[in-house]
C-alpha cells in the first residue's frame, strides 16, 4: 500500500521497478509533487510522529513537509522497493549568520548503499537537494538544480560535510549542512524529539513565519512570510502579498489549504 501510494503521489507508474540507475527520476518526481513547508508547526498541529501517521499527513492528505517528514517518508518508500537506506541526523550551516544551527542534530537525510558504495539522498533540505544519490567521495554530482558534493570532514556534528552550488544562484560553493555516517535513527520515535525542537526552540527557522516552498519544471517557487519568490528559467522575481494571496498561492501551487 505504502508503495502503491507514494507512487500515486510522485507520478511514478506502479508497474515500473526501481532500482540505482533511475533512482534520479524518482528524486526529480519527489522534488515536484511533496513541498516543502511547515504548516503545520506554525498551526501548532503536529501530532506524535509514526510511521501510520507519516503516511496519512503525505498519502492521504496530500500535505509536504519538513525534512524529517520529506526523508522519512521516502526512506520508507525506498526500503520497501529494496534500497538499502537507513536515516541519519545532521547539523545545518546558517547562511545569514555563517555558523551551525544552535538547533543541533535536527536535520534528517538518508543514507544509502548500493554495490558496497554510500550515498546521500536528501529531498528535504528546501529547494537545495541535489534530485540524484551524491557519493560520500568529494565527486561532484550535477542536475538541473545545480552542483553537490560530499566531502570527508571532521567536526564536532560529524564526519561529513554536504556541500551545494545552486545553478543561476550560487557563484561559491556553499556549506550545507554537517552530518555524522554512523548516528542513524534506528526509530521513527526518535524524530519527535527532533519535531518538537523545530517547533519550540527560540532558533528554529521553522516556527516563526509560513514557509513553502519546492521546485517546479522551469525554477521554484517559495512563499515565506509577505513574499513570493518565483525563479523561471534562471530569472526571478519576487512580490509582496497579502495573506489572501498567500492563501491562493499555497492553494494554487502548493495544493495546501489554510
Amino acid at each position: 500500500m505504502m508503495n502503491e501510494l507514494f507512487r500515486k503521489r510522485i507520478g511514478f507508474p506502479l508497474e515500473e521497478e526501481i532500482s540505482f540507475a533511475n533512482l534520479d527520476q524518482v528524486l526529480e518526481r519527489t522534488a515536484l509533487a511533496l513541498p516543502f513547508e511547515n504548516v503545520r508547526v506554525m498551526n501548532r498541529s503536529t501530532i506524535e510522529f509514526t510511521e501510520e501517521s507519516l503516511k496519512e499527513k503525505i498519502l492521504d492528505r496530500n500535505e509536504g513537509g519538513l525534512c524529517y517528514d520529506l526523508n522519512s517518508i521516502l526512506y520508507l518508500f525506498l526500503l520497501e522497493n529494496g534500497f538499502e537506506t537507513r536515516l541519519i541526523r545532521g547539523v545545518v550551516f546558517n547562511q545569514t549568520h555563517q555558523k551551525w544551527s544552535e538547533t543541533g542534530k535536527t536535520h534528517i537525510a538518508i543514507l544509502l548503499r548500493n554495490k558496497g558504495r554510500q550515498y546521500l539522498v536528501d529531498t528535504g533540505f528546501g529547494i537545495n537537494i541535489p534530485l540524484k544519490p551524491v557519493p560520500l567521495t568529494g565527486v561532484t554530482v550535477s542536475s538541473r538544480n545545480g552542483e553537490f558534493r560530499v566531502q570527508k570532514e571532521a567536526s564536532d556534528h560529524g564526519d561529513y560535510c554536504f556541500y551545494f552550488k545552486l545553478k543561476h544562484k550560487d557563484k561559491e560553493w556553499k556549506k550545507g549542512y554537517a552530518f555524522d555516517s554512523i548516528d542513524m535513527v534506528h526509530k521513527l520515535s526518535e524524530i519527535n524529539e527532533i519535531q518538537h525542537i523545530i517547533a519550540s526552540h527560540p532558533a528554529s527557522g521553522f516556527n516563526k513565519r509560513l514557509i513553502m516552498t519546492r521546485l517546479t519544471e522551469r525554477g521554484s517557487i517559495t512563499l515565506a512570510g509577505n513574499s513570493v519568490t518565483t525563479w523561471t528559467d534562471g530569472r526571478m522575481e519576487k512580490d509582496e502579498i497579502d495573506y489572501t494571496r498567500f492563501r491562493k498561492l499555497a492553494r494554487d501551487a502548493f495544493g495546501l489549504n489554510l
